[in-house]
Parts: C-alpha cells; sequence; structure tokens
C-alpha cells in the first residue's frame, strides 16, 4: 500500500513539472484573450426624451417596459428638447437620447473636443405640423408674415427647426414669435393668443391628436414640399392620406402634403454593443409597424447622418439581433457570448499543448532511466577498450552504485519496465567483466605451469 502511495506521489509530481509549462502558456493566452472580452453589460441605462407631454417620453416608457423583461432598468429624464439633451450626452449625464433630425448639420454631430456620439438610426418620421387658425388656406410658410407663431421653448429641436423655415422664407424673428410648446401651444392656438404654430411629433403625440380634433384649426399642406426637401436634406416629403384622423369624418377631408424629420437616438461611443442590439430590439418591436406616415419594416433605418452610425446598429440593421440573442434570454446569451471569446484561444492553445504533453511526460520520466543508460555505455565502452586488472574492483563498484541509482530512481509504474531492463543490462556488463577476469587468469595460469616443469627438469 505504501509502495503504491509512493508511487502514485511520484507520478502526480512528474505529471505537475510536466502540466505547468502548459498552465503558464494558457495564462498567458487567457490574460491575451482577456484584452478582448466586453465587460459585462450594466443593468441600468439613462435616457433623456422631452417633456413628459411628449413623444419621445412616451416611447421611452414603452423602451422600459421591454427593456424591463431582460432585467435592464431604463431611467427616464425629461428635458426641455434636442438641444439639452445633446448636452447631456456631451456631459455623460445620461447613456442615450432622442434628437431631432436636423438640429445639426450633416457630419457637424460633434467637434474635437467632445465625446464621440453615435447614433442608434432613426425610428420615425416626425412630421413637421405647421397649425394655423381660420378658413383661409395656407400652403407657403411666407404666408404666415405678421402672424403670431409658436415656435416652441428655448432649447428644443422644434423651434431651431422652426426658426430656420421661417429665415428661409425671410419672415423676421421678432416678437410675434412666441415660446409655447407641446399642449401650452395647443391651448394658445385654441384660445387665439397665435395664429400658427410649430409642432414636430410623432401623430401619436397628445399635442397632434389635440389639435387635429379642434374645431377651426387646420394643417398646413406645403405646396413647395420638393423644394424644402432639396434645401434641407434632413426633411423628407410624406403625406398625411385623406380620412386617415378619422374615418368616419373623413378627416383630413385631401390628402395633405408635409415635411417629416426623423426622431433619432444616440448613444456615446462607449455604450455596451449588448444593450445596443437589446434597444434596438425594443425600437423595433415599438416603431417597426405600419402608422400614417410608414410601413411595415420601415424604421428603424439610418435616415439621418448628423452622427456617424454606431457599428452594432449597422450589424442589427444588416443581419437583424445578434445570434445567440435570437435564442437564449438576454443574459444567457451575454454570458454565452462571453465565454466562447474567452474559450476560442484557449481551445486553439490546449488542442496542441495536449497532443505534445504525453510525449513531453513520457520522455521526462524516460530520461531518468537514459542518464544511468548514458553512465553504463561510458563504463561499458571503457572496460572494452582499456580494461585494468587493477581496476577491477573499481567497476564493480561503479556498477553497484549504478544500479543503487536506478532502484532509488522516482519512476512511475508505468515505467518500472525500464528499470528493470537497465538492471538487466547492469548485470550484462558484470557478466563481461568476469568474463575478463576469468580470460585474464587463463592466460596467466599455463605459464605459471610451464615455468613449474622447467623448475623440475632441471
Amino acid at each position: 500500500m505504501g509502495e503504491k502511495l509512493r508511487s502514485g506521489l511520484l507520478s502526480f509530481r512528474d505529471l505537475l513539472a510536466t502540466a505547468w509549462p502548459i498552465i503558464a502558456i494558457v495564462s498567458i493566452g487567457f490574460a491575451v484573450a482577456y484584452q478582448f472580452v466586453e465587460p459585462a453589460p450594466p443593468r441600468k441605462l439613462s435616457i433623456a426624451t422631452g417633456a413628459d407631454s411628449g413623444a419621445y417620453y412616451a416611447f421611452a416608457k414603452r423602451y422600459a417596459a421591454i427593456l424591463e423583461k431582460s432585467g435592464v432598468t431604463l431611467e427616464i429624464k425629461t428635458s426641455a428638447g434636442s438641444i439639452e439633451n445633446l448636452q447631456r450626452l456631451k456631459t455623460g449625464e445620461v447613456d442615450v437620447a432622442f434628437m431631432q433630425g436636423g438640429i445639426l448639420p450633416p457630419g457637424q454631430g460633434q467637434d474635437e473636443s467632445d465625446t464621440t456620439l453615435l447614433s442608434l438610426g432613426s425610428m420615425y418620421y416626425e412630421p413637421v405640423w405647421v397649425f394655423y387658425r381660420g378658413n383661409q388656406p395656407f400652403t407657403r410658410l411666407h404666408e404666415l408674415a405678421g402672424k403670431r407663431i409658436a415656435i416652441g421653448a428655448e432649447g428644443s429641436g422644434v423651434r431651431g427647426l422652426a426658426l430656420q423655415l421661417l429665415e428661409a422664407n425671410e419672415i423676421q424673428l421678432n416678437a410675434n414669435l412666441k415660446p409655447y410648446a407641446g399642449l401650452d401651444a395647443a391651448e394658445a392656438l385654441q384660445q387665439g393668443w397665435v395664429d400658427a404654430a410649430f409642432v414636430i411629433a410623432a401623430p401619436e403625440a397628445p399635442v397632434v391628436q389635440v389639435l387635429l380634433r379642434s374645431p377651426g384649426v387646420n394643417v398646413m399642406s406645403f405646396s413647395q414640399a420638393e423644394a424644402y426637401t432639396r434645401r434641407f436634406p434632413f426633411l423628407t416629403r410624406v403625406t398625411l392620406p385623406r380620412g386617415v384622423v378619422d374615418l368616419v369624418r373623413d378627416w383630413p377631408p385631401r390628402n395633405t402634403t408635409m415635411l417629416a424629420a426623423t426622431a433619432n437616438l444616440v448613444v456615446s461611443d462607449d455604450l455596451h454593443p449588448a444593450l445596443v442590439s437589446l434597444l434596438l430590439e425594443a425600437t423595433s418591436e415599438v416603431h417597426g409597424k405600419s402608422g400614417f406616415f410608414q410601413r411595415t419594416g420601415d424604421f428603424p433605418a439610418y435616415l439621418d447622418t448628423s452622427f456617424e452610425l454606431s457599428p452594432a446598429a449597422k450589424r442589427y440593421m444588416d443581419s437583424g439581433p445578434p445570434f445567440l440573442q435570437r435564442f437564449l434570454p438576454f443574459w444567457a446569451a451575454v454570458f454565452v457570448d462571453r465565454t466562447v471569446i474567452m474559450l476560442l484561444p484557449l481551445i486553439a492553445l490546449m488542442v496542441p499543448l495536449m497532443r505534445i504533453a504525453p510525449a513531453v511526460y513520457t520522455w521526462r520520466i524516460r530520461s531518468k532511466v537514459f542518464r544511468l543508460y548514458g553512465e553504463l555505455k561510458f563504463l561499458e565502452n571503457d572496460v572494452r577498450q582499456h580494461y585494468d586488472a587493477a581496476r577491477h574492483d573499481e567497476y564493480f563498484e561503479h556498477l553497484d552504485r549504478i544500479e543503487d541509482e536506478a532502484n532509488n530512481r522516482s519512476v512511475p509504474l508505468a515505467f518500472t519496465d525500464l528499470v528493470y531492463t537497465l538492471r538487466e543490462h547492469i548485470n550484462l556488463v558484470r557478466r563481461q567483466l568476469v568474463r575478463f577476469e576469468k580470460s585474464r587468469e587463463a592466460a596467466v595460469l599455463p605459464e605459471t605451469e610451464e615455468e613449474k616443469g622447467a623448475q623440475e627438469k632441471t
């Protein structure tokens, strides 16, 4: 029992001595692979929207409910509008923000000092609704010259775009431009405090729904829509179909030509790619259906080029959700994805290393015995070529020492045949020494008998 335990310990020690270089190489490979593994995504995101009465806020609430199913909390932060959202993104106050298309010229989404911002694409059309009072039809913005116009609050996207359009129509930016926004603008128009109001929002927005159904309030149909799309590339010509708001009352009573910007989601470039995909899945569920101005599957899409498209968003738009997220819950897919990235290089190292490990282990064990074979071979050559009778005892002592070392070698049981074979070869050399000694004695004996015979004759 003790011998088995000793042999087992010796085998383990040899195995460990063989394995440590492999462990070291694999550890280095693990450390290198870890550098390419994304950290686990956070479980909380923050998004900047707009006023709590606007469409941005309403859509963010729907995103939050979808993300909650995957264990991710979306914190919603209201704001004055797109300009404020942009500043919050730059300062890192939020991770995601709604951004109205056209608030910045294409390609000028940031400067060298800014945190890098990327687009997740356009989520839906944001029509430029120009509501006005009265029965006289307006088809050109220039016809609003001298009118009181609600253009939105300071820092809002609607105000920025309204000012661009009004300036293009040579309308003076004076006291007639009022800072009403949202439902306040709707009330101002209904009460007659203003003559027209700019609203940039989805058809589902409360302010749009209120004004579409307000008596005496009409929507401008842009007769110069094509010209606007040429001068302002971020705008798109869209049509509000006749009767789409109310089929029974046939409202609007005719097709209405409108302009539309896009509502975009913008993020900082350090947002985890897995969260980008998860967020885009939520936006596809919310915005992918047909509506007043879009067909099923039109959104999300990359329409506004003010910000460069996120690589993760581009992959999503080209190929859909990541492969694992199609079949596994979000966190399980993230875990498997990170594990695979870690394991692939390790497997690439382990396969060849495990192939050579048995050979290295065998070489280590055999080398313990082969070193004694070298010593035995050296002794045998010395005996054969330079046998000296005076060193006879020294030869035997040398053989005994080699045999003692062989018996004391820590060799696993599976390799003990090498020790027994070595001992046989040691005995073979012993027998050779004995034969050499006998041959020497035989050569000396006849000479002695001859001398004796000569003496007797004398």
